[in-house]
């Protein structure tokens, strides 16, 4: 019998030997060893003549909300980055997977294109962005002009390493998938099951003809809809000031309605929002054009999940 073993250890002892089980889940290596080193010599002092220790470890659970799309050239990249950065200046502890795999845009939105993330016992660090939002994307790991042609399982396998990267304490995680229902959307919800999803789409119907497909995907995987958000939603004349609407006005709102989900916003077509994003600023990170719209969108998020686990 150990009478001072340290918490999170049990111990068996049998023949003069301790066989220690130890629960190293949350803690720092420097912890984990000290903690060991603890139950070593807890069992020593029982008198055992030999010890045995085996660490254990539980993943951390990470919260996962999937950004998506049926139908490509939504904005959906955009969206992303900026609801990320517009958590983050809620509080919130945010990050990002550019999941993407065929078309990573998220270094050039955050302007890190030419950094690439360490690793630590064979798990890669998300990159710490200008703008405060870690992100991991295939794009820091090749090539810029460098096509990635791989197939399903390679793509699988990639966006599993950047999920179970080192995210510690990075909730949620934001993660912008490619458009449409392929290999990429059933690996995700198939084994790492996302809190919620963020469909996005434009106002006119043949993108909200996809982005029912996309709704469809995640309803019949039990994944909840968080809502729908319409993005490239008018367009305001920079000379006269005059909105028009190039995509249609309220088809989203109206789908959303139809389909019993919420509607989580507009956000207009703007230039602005374009020429920051080329540049590598993200609207959200500033006060100027643009950021209000990302915002409100990111209160509704942040809303979801402060009802949905905190």
């Amino acid at each position: 019998m150990i009478d001072t073993l340290p918490p999170g250890a049990t111990a068996r002892v049998a023949d003069g030997r301790a066989s220690i089980i130890l629960d190293v889940t949350g803690l720092t290596a420097a912890e984990a060893d000290a903690r060991e080193a603890a139950a070593r010599a807890a069992a020593l002092a029982s008198g055992v003549s030999e010890v045995r220790v085996a660490r254990t470890s539980q993943r951390a659970q990470k919260r996962l909300i999937a950004i998506a799309s049926g139908k490509g050239g939504v904005g959906k990249s955009t969206l992303s980055a900026n609801l990320a950065v517009a958590l983050t200046r809620r509080g919130r502890r945010a990050g990002l997977v550019d999941a993407d795999i065929y078309g990573p845009s998220q270094p050039r939105l955050f302007a890190v294109e030419d950094q690439k993330p360490a690793a630590r016992d064979s798990r890669m660090i998300p990159v710490m962005t200008p703008a405060g939002v870690p992100i991991l994307s295939m794009g820091m790991l090749v090539p810029q002009d460098q096509a990635i042609a791989w197939r399903g399982p390679m793509v699988a396998n990639a966006l599993g390493q950047m999920i179970d990267g080192h995210w510690d304490g990075v909730d949620p995680i934001l993660l912008d998938l490619p458009p449409g229902t392929g290999d990429v959307q059933l690996t995700m919800v198939q084994k790492y099951r996302p809190a919620g999803a963020v469909i996005v789409s434009t106002p006119q119907d043949l993108a909200l003809i996809d982005a029912r497909r996309a709704i469809d995907l995640f309803n019949k995987a039990g994944v909840p809809i968080v809502g729908l958000v319409e993005n490239m939603a008018g367009y305001a004349c920079p000379h006269c000031g005059e909105v028009s609407d190039p995509f249609g006005s309220g088809g989203a709102e109206a789908a959303a309605r139809e389909l019993g989900i919420d509607f989580l916003g507009r956000v207009p077509l703007s230039i602005a929002v374009r020429l920051a994003s080329d540049a590598g600023t993200p609207p959200a990170a500033g006060n100027g054009e643009g950021a209000a719209a990302f915002d409100a969108v990111a209160g509704r998020l942040d809303a979801w999940l402060a009802a949905h686990g905190g």
